[in-house]
């Protein structure tokens, strides 16, 4: 796909809406929403949140900022996210979303490895920092004077193929990739999602994109803010999902579209029936990840139809697909048809085209000269394993995809070692690093099992370096469980413990992968497995 586009960068496409729409609302949120350092809500209109942005700007330029820096953002989905995101995206600055529920090991190696200049934190989150390393990062309040640049800028405007964003993303090794993301990237991820058609058809001007997903993720950042920035529509940006005022507040927002993940759904889904529920104005939800149990059911008790897709922080809209043009009722684990400048391919583990309905490696690349267009500049300081990524043209994706007769694309599996919960991709050997610094464990291995709410869940099995007994193990498994949350944020800490005398390994004494998955989910459903997810939950809001 050609990306037939006016603009540079997303801060182009914002400006080009605001001088066309000055009054029209860009962010906005009702009170319903409840959100803490908004109580009353907000409505702020295009124009005027320009000339705030213009302000900041001028601030940035000042002390010297543009291409070539980086600048960390620890300010959730609020609205002064998206002022100094655009501030800086103006100048050809590369922003740095930050996780809220970080733990200080974690932050201290996302600054290191960015190299960011700043850490931009609101009052109220300063305390998240603490303990962490910040490097050659500033850190600083939304009230403080901005500090010189320390990076070496090349200019002071965005460029169409220049980075973005930085965005983390776990894969199979220990730590998280950070993702360099370009201006052409959000703005073909905003293009393919603005031209799915079908239920998910957008007008222009007139639609009000509801999200509870965070701006640290390419689906609330590119589809979302830049769809919506495009478009000349609204983003109601919720700091997170919160199911007992979900209807309420999608109600009086005015959404037109609402965006979540698989597990949403099945949470909405136990409420008790109410009147606001059916009070909404959304044609589509935007689901990735919809358990086929709970899709049915959802669409006929709340009438939205639901959109599934597929796409990777890697790939972004260069590589995607959706079920937005198919009838109601296409199959379990369907994620639809390619893009239409997606190329693709489904092999085996010797690199050969699998047969029509069976499971096979999907590889990804663009249409035309550049297999690359519109994918993600690469893994930061890890030439290695970009390439690595990249085999023969083709982007590796490592998740498992068959396809049927008519063209439709059905995910399977993934090889790759990753626990999705919540549609948090969390990398399994990050969780074993995580463990292994516990001086009381001689051994760990960390899986995936399934969850009826969350897809996945995380769980470990953990040999310890001293004998328990049976009465014990629970007290052991309880304490690190704890020790690990101070490491890893909540959703990465494992929410089922085992304590076993051995792990199963293979001939050449690695871990049985395969067979730990499936001890794990056996583990589960008999009920022999020590419970973790009421403390992990208790551990988030301590």
């Amino acid at each position: 796909m050609s990306l037939d586009t006016p603009y540079r960068s997303p801060s182009d496409a914002f400006a080009a809406t605001a001088a066309r729409r000055p009054d029209a609302p860009f962010l906005l949120a009702p009170a319903s929403a409840q959100l803490p350092y908004a109580p009353e809500g907000f409505n702020i209109a295009y124009g005027a949140f320009k000339s705030e942005v213009d302000l900041l700007r001028a601030e940035y330029a000042s002390a010297g900022y543009g291409r070539g820096a980086r600048v960390a953002l620890l300010l959730e989905n609020r609205p002064v996210f998206f002022l100094h995101w655009l501030a800086l995206n103006s100048l050809g600055v590369s922003i740095v979303p930050i996780n809220p529920d970080v733990r200080p090991d974690e932050l201290s190696f996302q600054l290191e490895l960015s190299q960011a200049d700043l850490l931009v934190a609101t009052p109220d989150r300063i305390h998240v920092t603490k303990d962490a390393v910040l490097g050659r990062a500033r850190l600083i309040d939304t009230d403080s004077r901005i500090p010189p640049c320390q990076a070496e800028v090349a200019a002071q405007t965005p460029e169409f193929n220049d980075e973005c964003a930085l965005l983390f993303t776990s894969g199979s090794t220990g730590k998280p990739k950070g993702c360099m993301l370009s201006n052409r990237y959000f703005l073909q991820v905003a293009d393919w999602y603005l031209a799915q058609g079908g239920v998910a058809k957008l007008q222009a001007d007139r639609e009000i994109n509801l999200t509870p997903l965070p701006m640290f993720h390419m689906n609330a950042l590119g589809c979302s803010a830049v769809g919506m920035m495009v478009l000349g529509g609204t983003v109601v940006p919720l700091d997170r999902f919160h199911a007992n005022r979900w209807w309420q507040c999608v109600a009086d927002s005015g959404a037109t579209v609402v965006h979540c993940l698989g597990v949403i759904p099945a949470i909405l889904l136990q409420l008790p029936v109410t009147e606001v529920e059916r009070q909404h104005r959304v044609r589509f939800a935007f689901a990735p990840g919809v358990d086929v149990r709970h899709r049915a059911t959802f669409e006929e008790r709340y009438r939205i139809p639901i959109v599934e897709a597929w796409a990777m922080t890697e790939t972004g809209g260069a590589a995607a697909t959706t079920t937005a043009r198919e009838p109601a009722g296409f199959g379990a684990r369907c994620v639809g048809r390619p893009s239409e400048g997606m190329e693709y391919r489904l092999v085996d583990d010797r690199g050969a085209d699998v047969a029509l309905g069976k499971p096979g490696e999907l590889l990804v690349r663009a249409k035309g000269d550049d297999p690359r267009a519109g994918f993600f500049s690469g893994y930061l300081k890890d030439e290695e394993a970009t390439e690595a990524a990249w085999q023969d043209g083709w982007f590796r994706t490592g998740d498992l995809v068959f396809a049927d007769e008519d063209g439709l694309l059905y995910f399977f599996d993934r090889k790759k070692t990753i626990v999705r919960r919540s549609g948090e991709n969390i990398g399994v050997l990050e969780v074993e690093s995580a463990l292994y610094m516990d001086t009381r464990i001689g051994g760990c291995a960390v899986t995936p099992v399934p969850d009826d709410i969350r897809g996945e869940e995380v769980f470990a099995f953990i040999v310890p370096n001293a004998e328990v007994d049976d009465d014990d193990a629970a007290a052991l498994a309880a304490s690190i469980v704890r020790t690990c949350a101070e490491r890893l944020a909540y959703h990465k800490v494992p929410g089922y413990v085992a304590i076993v005398d051995e792990l199963p390994l293979s001939s050449t004494r690695k871990l049985a992968r395969g067979e730990i998955k499936t001890l794990a989910a056996a583990s589960v459903s008999d009920k022999r497995a020590i419970d973790m997810r009421a403390l992990k939950t208790k551990l988030r809001h301590a």
